[in-house]
Parts: C-alpha cells; sequence; structure tokens
C-alpha cells in the first residue's frame, strides 16, 4: 500500500556547514559580511578547508520547512539530489534522522559534488553565506518520485529551483503528479532577486498551476512591480486559491476567496533571523494539513518563526509540537 504524506517538499538540497570568523578573517578570504555569495566549485573548496570548527546541518529553504513541520509527527518527504560523496551521505541520513524521507538516494552518477554554503558567524552574529550549487540545483524531472508526489495532501515547491530548466521540469512534473492524486501544490517566491528572474514564469505558474503561494513583502511587491502591498495581493487572490504574505515584525495578510485574515506578530530582536521564512511556512502548512482555519494556521506559522529567530540556525531545535502546546495551539 502507497504511503501518504501530509507535506512533501521539493528544493536545493544543501548542507549548512557553519564556522566563526572574525572581521579580519573575512578581509583576508574577500569574504562580503552579511550577505550571500554564490561560488563557484574552486572557491567552494578554498573555503571549506579555510573552515576550523565546523558544524554540518542538511539544510536548504524548503527541507528546513518540512523538517520543521516533521517534528509535529507530520508525516514529510523531501525530494532533493546530492552526490554519493560525504557530505551528501551526511545530508541523506540527516533528514531520516529527523524524521524525513528522503526517497533520492545519494548519485553517483551526479556531475558535481553536493550543494553546500559556508556560513561564517562574526562576533556580531552577523552571518557572510557562500553558497555553491553544485548537485542539488541539477534535480530534473527523472529525479521526481512520482510515487511519493502523488500520494503528498500538500506539495511545496522551492521558487530558487526555477534558476535552471532541469528544476523547471522537475516543478511541473511533481506538480502533475501531485494534482492526479488529488493534493494541493504550492511554491514560495524564495526571493526578491529571483522573482525579478522568473516574473513571467511565476505569473504564469501561480495562475495555472498552483493551489497557494507563500512570500513576503518584498516579494509580492517584486511579483506585481508596484509599492502597493494590498493591491498586489488582491491581484493574487485572482487568480489563486490561497495567498499568504509575510512581512517581519507586521501582521501576515492571509487572503483565500473573499476571506482575509491578519495575524499579529510580536516583535522581538532575533539572534539570527535565517530560516524565519522556512519556519513560518512549517507551521503554516501543518495547520492546513491539520485542517485547522487560517487564523489558527496563521498564528502556528508565527509561532513557529519566533522560534527558530531566537537561536542560531535555520531549524527549530525543540519539537514545534512544544512551542505550539506553550502558545495554546496544540
Amino acid at each position: 500500500m502507497t504511503k501518504t504524506y501530509d507535506l512533501v517538499g521539493i528544493g536545493n538540497a544543501i548542507v549548512d556547514v557553519i564556522s566563526h570568523g572574525d572581521d579580519s578573517f573575512l578581509d583576508n578570504m574577500g569574504i562580503e559580511k552579511g550577505i550571500m555569495q554564490l561560488i563557484d566549485r574552486e572557491r567552494a573548496e578554498l573555503l571549506y578547508a579555510a573552515m576550523s570548527d565546523r558544524v554540518q546541518t542538511p539544510g536548504g529553504s524548503v527541507a528546513n520547512t518540512i523538517a520543521g513541520a516533521g517534528t509535529l509527527g507530520l508525516s514529510t518527504a523531501f525530494l532533493g539530489k546530492v552526490k554519493d560523496d560525504a557530505l551528501g551521505r551526511f545530508y541523506a541520513d540527516g533528514m531520516a534522522a529527523q524524521g524525513t524521507d528522503f526517497p533520492n538516494p545519494p548519485a553517483r552518477d551526479a556531475q558535481a559534488p553536493t550543494s553546500r554554503s559556508m556560513i561564517f558567524v562574526s562576533p556580531d552574529g552577523e552571518r557572510s553565506m557562500n553558497t555553491y550549487l553544485g548537485a542539488g540545483a541539477d534535480f530534473n524531472a527523472g529525479d521526481v518520485d512520482a510515487a511519493v508526489a502523488a500520494a503528498a495532501r500538500w506539495l511545496f515547491l522551492e521558487g530558487y529551483l526555477y534558476d535552471k530548466p532541469e528544476g523547471k521540469s522537475a516543478f511541473h512534473a511533481a506538480a502533475d503528479h501531485c494534482r492526479a492524486g488529488g493534493g494541493k501544490v504550492g511554491i514560495t517566491l524564495s526571493d526578491p532577486f529571483c522573482v525579478d528572474r522568473h516574473r513571467a514564469d511565476f505569473l504564469a505558474l501561480i495562475e495555472g498551476q498552483m493551489d497557494y503561494v507563500i512570500g513576503n513583502h518584498e516579494e509580492w511587491l517584486a511579483l506585481y512591480q508596484t509599492d502597493d502591498l494590498d493591491d498586489a495581493l488582491g491581484r493574487a487572490a485572482a487568480i489563486c486559491d490561497l495567498v499568504v504574505c509575510t512581512h517581519s515584525g507586521e501582521p501576515v495578510k492571509i487572503l483565500r476567496g473573499a476571506e482575509r485574515v491578519e495575524v499579529p506578530v510580536t516583535r522581538i530582536t532575533p539572534v539570527d533571523a535565517t530560516g524565519a521564512g522556512d519556519q513560518f511556512a512549517a507551521g503554516f502548512l501543518a495547520g492546513m494539513a491539520m485542517g485547522r482555519d487560517l487564523e489558527t494556521a496563521g498564528r502556528m506559522g508565527v509561532a513557529a518563526a519566533a522560534e527558530v529567530i531566537r537561536h542560531i540556525g535555520p531549524r527549530p531545535q525543540r519539537p514545534l509540537s512544544e512551542v505550539f502546546a506553550e502558545a495554546g495551539l496544540a
């Protein structure tokens, strides 16, 4: 009998490699502080070798979302590509250890090494990210496990994967399988620059194939090239069933048909804001998969985001079930 999944994600499978680096180290290595830079394989190997106190964790935006939802006891899977190398095996084992199925075995025939992001944390808490998009970015339609996609009640796609034709083909294949199985398909807009690169494609995708879209206010403004957030969200809601907008420190806006919900956010100073959007999606999609109303699902998203920004790293340090119990959301 085929297993049914509450939530399945597709995205870049990236190992986060975290180390400490003060300002003089960053200057010596030519690393621009506080931003994410894409780097090539040679540079990746140089920086990896320069890391003194490496801590490695399985990462990637949508993978972080799926891992967070998995701490609630939901049945989850993540579709992504790693090479059969040390980091790739680490990634696959790490996802499984956190309770998320990783159906794609590390690939011996992958052309590029496993994707990794070298993250240097400065004494002031700033994170400087250097990302090498290796095997993960080559994920294609042939890598999509049709049975897993068809068994997903909710499927979540990572906008970043749209940067290569292979990822595009994987998107459409997975969405078709999921819909054929009666599931809901959605996308995270990922990044305003990602939106700028793929605006026409994303708009066509949202209108033709997506049941829901999650983005932050900058991404929605970029998608519709406007300064009026309500106008952007209204236009999105006219072509998509469920539209969600996060806005750091401001209320979350959720639109479904004529329904409009605003979920308040308590402002806290983040220790590390990385992963806030990923974990909002984890809480929100878990709420939807559990059949909660929009406001409760939104509150679950806000509580999950608030947990992750209180510590270093993009995944919850304790099960979200505990976080929700404390917030009266269990």
